[in-house]
């Protein structure tokens, strides 16, 4: 029978997952290739689909990610109305956390210099009319001078845009006829929504990461056509959803954080198969922590993303990330304090104990010295060494006065404080209690340290789904086809327009259809999901509302109070008035879930050894319903359970371990 594969590419590892019709599970772990990540999925996807056909190919990708943030922004251009040329130097007013006002604080450099910013003379109102036709001759001079300073990638942002894409439409056309080399990115495709500063950034970005994106895709779904001829490469989108490649290609910035995207949606939706509907999941591979609140059995969405520094206004799965991984370098601050990450050996030269030429010792190193690791990682496709690893934390030892035990020790602790602060910003920095809460450990290095941080954090319990290694990989397999169409509109609730809303929700969902039947998709799997952002006005930020079939005012408007009293404790329902701004139509083409397997009830529940002070046992020897006390380590292929004292180990129906604090 057809299976369907999903690949995750991470910093370290690019992790595989092929999935059977019966629910069965066959993964596999390979060493990334930074240089060419398309190398490591073809490699991969030929050693473990080489007896199947497969149906197909669901990737993650951080590519986009990893272009932003190298920031090489060198062949970038901004295309703008006359007298919006300081849209970037402008910016917003607020000022991180950290400074003391304004006077302290230095903007940082524009993504686009102030001399490769050109204005073109044109002008919409908020509403959409022409104020003033777009000037060709003006359109003409700009593209020939990108072409003549030798520019290729562009944006283009127009006033208003988002009401009207007239002109950016026009501006785009005259850019390819005078200046074909050049890869064009418009705003009123990118993201319409009103705030031009975000609107132009995101813009940017994408026209950025364009050739990036484009040039991997091609390369992956070359090969893969050649692996699994016909099966379609889909790639996962920052808000949960996955498209095919050719679409993605067209809108890459959609992709940023589509990994961690993967793994937060495929560890909600194992949590949920067990019973957990609210938990924090935490998926921690090679280089860094990625940490998101599900409620509900479903993880937030946010717009106000970020990667690097610059603010990035697409639908993404609410994620904070920090630099803490297995292979997060221990080094000694210039104070004479212990510190690790966030700089990461990677896959290459990796942590000192894979012997391939790492210098500095790193958090896997610690976890080796402390016998907290077994002598191979990945099914002995990783084989460690204990000497280096020794030899690196001692060095740190040293420099701290400590034993070696003790460095490693304290390595560790700081690697587990990291990461719990990065659920105390995701949870108590928003008002948000977590103490009740379940954490859901997976990753390559998640289980290694999610007993300790629950303990930090003040957390009962840990869930650790079958193979956490691979959980982002079999997310992948877990979500829909999904795309989002967006239009701004600014309506009061008591001056709403019943006829243009219709007709705006028509031409959205009109769009979201023909996508998703492009896609194959059939009538009877297609879903469309309305919604609304509103705000009370004055306000700056909106809240989204659902939306049923028919936009009713009084409802939108009542549902907008209870989700504003809900997120900040009180509401104005009476004497203010509501705003309606972003309509937004989800389209959803939906598929076949996994099937979960359950735990064999056989299985002799004996240990394997003892190593350090622990109790060792293999996943597969621990039958459904087993139980035992910790300090425990169980071993699999792609990852290691650390079961810290005061922890009690059992095994669930659908062989997920439970850690309970005793």
């Amino acid at each position: 029978m057809p299976v369907r594969v999903g690949i995750d590419t991470g910093g370290t590892f690019t992790d595989l997952v092929l999935l059977e019709e019966s629910g069965r599970a066959t993964q596999l772990k390979v060493p990334s290739t930074p240089d060419d990540p398309a190398r490591a999925l073809v490699e991969g996807l030929a050693r473990i689909a080489a007896a199947h056909t497969v149906a197909s190919v669901a990737h993650g990708t951080t590519v986009a990610t990893n272009a932003m943030l190298e920031e090489r922004f060198h062949s970038l251009a901004l295309l703008t109305t006359r007298g919006f040329r300081h849209v970037l130097e402008i910016a917003r007013q607020s000022v991180p956390s950290g400074y003391g006002n304004s006077y302290f604080w230095v903007k940082p450099e524009r993504i686009v210099p102030l001399e490769r910013v050109r204005e073109v003379s044109e002008r919409l109102s908020f509403q959409g009319e022409i104020l003033i036709p777009l000037d060709e001759a003006d359109a003409r001079a700009a593209a020939r001078w990108l072409r003549e300073t030798g520019i290729r990638a562009v944006g283009v942002c127009f006033l208003h845009s988002y009401a009207n894409p007239v002109h950016e439409r026009r501006m785009r056309d005259i850019l390819l006829e005078e200046h074909p080399d050049a890869v064009v990115s418009i705003s009123s495709e990118v993201w319409p929504e009103y705030r031009e500063y975000e609107r132009t950034v995101t813009t940017l970005v994408d026209a950025f990461v364009k050739p990036h994106v484009t040039g991997y895709v091609e390369r992956a779904v070359a090969g893969v056509q050649r692996i699994a001829p016909g099966a379609p490469l889909l790639i996962m989108k920052s808000n949960g959803g996955v498209l095919p490649a050719a679409a993605v290609a067209r809108k890459p910035i959609s992709t940023a954080l589509s990994g961690p995207a993967a793994g937060a949606l495929g560890a909600s939706w194992l949590a949920r198969q067990a019973g957990f509907e609210r938990v924090i999941t935490i998926d921690t591979g090679g280089t860094s922590t990625d940490v998101c609140l599900v409620e509900g059995a479903e993880p937030h969405l946010t717009k106000e993303g970020r990667i690097g520094r610059f603010p990035v206004r697409v639908p993404m799965i609410d994620i904070v990330s920090v630099g803490t991984g297995g292979g997060s370098i221990a080094w000694v601050g210039p104070e004479g304090g212990l510190r690790v990450g966030p700089r990461s050996a990677g896959a290459l030269p990796g942590p000192m104990a894979y012997g391939r030429g790492g210098e500095l010792p790193t958090v896997t190193d610690a976890h080796l010295v402390l016998g907290r690791l077994p002598e191979s990682l990945a099914g002995g496709e990783v084989t460690l060494r204990r000497d280096l690893a020794q030899a690196g934390v001692a060095r740190i030892g040293e420099g701290l006065g400590l034993s070696l035990e003790r460095a490693a020790a304290g390595i560790l602790e700081l690697s587990a404080h990291n990461q719990a602060n990065a659920v105390l910003q995701l949870t108590v920095k928003r008002g948000i209690d977590p103490s009740g809460d379940t954490l859901v450990a997976f990753g390559g290095a998640g289980p290694l340290q999610a007993s300790r941080i629950a303990q930090l954090l003040g957390l009962r319990t840990v869930l650790v789904p079958p193979s956490p290694g691979n959980v982002s990989a079999f997310g992948l397999l877990a979500v829909d086809l999904k795309d989002d169409y967006v239009q701004t509109l600014v309506m009061r609730h008591d001056a709403v327009d019943a006829d243009a809303v219709a007709q705006l929700f028509s031409g959205l969902a009109e769009q979201a259809r023909s996508s998703l039947s492009a896609q194959g998709v059939a009538e009877d799997r297609m879903e469309l999901r309305r919604s609304v952002e509103a705000r009370y006005l004055g306000e700056a930020h909106e809240i989204s509302i659902p939306i049923a079939d028919r936009f009713v005012p009084a409802a939108a408007e009542a549902a907008f109070h209870a989700a504003h009293e809900r997120l900040y404790g009180y509401a104005y329902r009476t004497g203010e008035v509501v705003e309606f701004v972003n309509w937004k139509v989800t389209g959803v083409g939906r598929i076949e879930r996994p099937r979960l397997a359950p735990a064999p009830p056989e299985g002799s529940g004996l240990p394997s050894g003892e190593r350090a002070g622990f109790t060792l046992y293999r996943r597969s020897d621990l039958p459904a319903g087993f139980q035992a006390p910790g300090p425990a380590i169980v071993e699999e292929y792609g990852s290691t359970t650390v079961v810290e004292e005061g922890f009690e180990l059992a095994v669930d129906r659908f062989a997920n371990l439970v850690l309970s604090a005793r």
